[in-house]
């Protein structure tokens, strides 16, 4: 199938896109727990970003697994595949000049560093939103935790599937951190990463 494939090249190249936004573009990944506030980080982020006039889009886990991953369920295959999807999107926002935000609970460092690879390290922020799962538990936001516990969900990442932390996390926040606070600590990082630099 792959020798019936030609890449096309288009006029319009990503670095022309991001000339005419006069903006960098990348992705940022927000992996934790479920319940863990990526959600609510990706959404904050968004917003700041916003009013920066930053062209910038959420990838969220329950969106996409509503639509494009939908025939996806939350086997380890089938959660990476769900990831590799992940990348793939990612990497063509990337390529429109955008800055990605997606929140994924992404539990395998292998996916994680397979959305790296797909996007380029260059395109690529890594924040682990650190919330223990004992916090994440106690605030349940889906009831997800609470049908783990009673057997009516399988697979279910922090109870009866793993998730493999990021050991060296371009930004890792806790619970202890306001969302203000948590937002602050990801601008940081990323503001210099924000402004265009044509290539030579």
């Amino acid at each position: 199938m792959k020798k019936n494939i030609t890449e096309h090249l288009y006029n319009i190249s990503c670095d022309d896109r991001r000339k005419l936004n006069q903006q960098n573009s990348f992705l940022v990944l927000i992996t934790g727990l479920s319940g863990a506030g990526k959600s609510t980080l990706a959404n904050e982020l968004e917003a700041s970003l916003f009013k920066k006039h930053i062209r910038c889009y959420v990838l969220d886990g329950d969106t996409i697994r509503k639509g494009i991953n939908k025939n996806l369920g939350f086997s380890p295959e089938d959660r990476s595949e769900n990831n590799r999807r992940i990348g793939e999107i990612s990497k063509l926002f990337i390529d429109a000049g955008l800055v990605v935000i997606a929140a994924f609970v992404a539990p395998y460092k292998k996916d994680r560093a397979l959305i790296k690879a797909t996007v380029g390290s260059d395109n690529f922020i890594e924040v682990f939103v650190n919330t223990s799962l004992e916090e994440c538990e106690r605030r349940d936001v889906k009831g997800l935790y609470k049908k783990a516990r009673a057997g009516e969900i399988k697979d279910m990442t922090g109870i009866s599937a793993p998730y493999e932390a990021p050991e060296n996390p371009d930004v890792e926040l806790t619970e202890l951190l306001s969302i203000e606070d948590s937002v602050a600590l990801v601008l940081n990082h990323i503001t210099s990463k924000l402004a265009y630099n044509p290539k030579d």
